[in-house]
């Protein structure tokens, strides 16, 4: 049976599935260490913290860089993606270990190793369709990404209308910059910004209301109730077996 654990860190709420306590124990340090990283670069730069647009990064630190580089592809600020940075460096490690399992959930931007099928519950704050269905993903041959934005759900900041915009891609950095420009634009009427998705990017389901949007390739989608109990603090994507 997989160990659930609730982490929290300053601003970082995030939980933590896998099957060894040790593999929970590296993605602990793992999130308290990227956390660590990040705020030390922007006592250097305070700018990478404030900018809605992307900027250009001076540092050596591979999470920051990463994070930049999402930002200039996805056209939004760098800290649009700090929570799928933070819980990808985290997951890192633990793969890094040995780990064959384990889903880091930061505030409902997920990154997981999987070897076996999950599914990933769609949360969509008041939208009917919330809690209603789930993503089935995995195994996987490596790191995935499911990230979510909201407009409507949570404390982050969204220039847009959407109840969720979920991105799914094998760079969860990536994707959780994307799901912040797409929600930013995106309107059941205008899919404009669905054409400056970057390369990397598997797929997108957007839900407005009664409504949905999909583009790309995502993963099969099945019915299912999703225990909001089991949410991430702060997040727009739940998940179970």
């Amino acid at each position: 049976m997989p160990i659930r654990y609730h982490f929290e860190l300053h601003e970082t709420i995030a939980t933590i599935i896998a099957d060894q306590n040790e593999d929970i124990r590296i993605a602990c340090q793992g999130l308290a260490d990227a956390r660590h990283n990040i705020e030390q670069y922007i006592l250097k730069d305070s700018f990478f913290k404030t900018s809605f647009e992307p900027i250009p990064v001076n540092t050596t630190s591979g999470i920051i860089n990463r994070m930049a580089d999402a930002a200039e592809k996805a056209g939004v600020g760098p800290m649009a993606s700090v929570a799928g940075a933070i819980a990808t460096y985290a997951l890192q490690n633990v793969i890094r270990e040995g780990g064959k399992f384990c889903m880091i959930d930061n505030g409902g931007d997920i990154a997981l190793v999987a070897d076996r099928e999950v599914t990933i519950g769609l949360f969509s704050g008041e939208s009917p369709l919330s809690g209603r269905y789930g993503f089935v993903v995995g195994p996987t041959s490596g790191i995935y990404g499911i990230c979510t934005s909201s407009a409507t759900v949570g404390p982050s900041i969204s220039l847009g209308i959407a109840d969720s915009v979920t991105v799914f891609s094998p760079d969860p950095i990536l994707a959780d910059a994307v799901a912040t420009s797409v929600c930013n634009d995106l309107t059941p009427d205008d899919h404009s910004s669905l054409e400056r998705v970057p390369e990397g990017i598997d797929g997108i389901f957007a839900v407005f209301g009664d409504k949905s949007v999909i583009w790309g390739e995502i993963p099969r989608i099945i019915q299912a109730n999703v225990n909001e109990s089991l949410i991430t603090a702060g997040g727009t994507c739940s998940y179970g077996r």
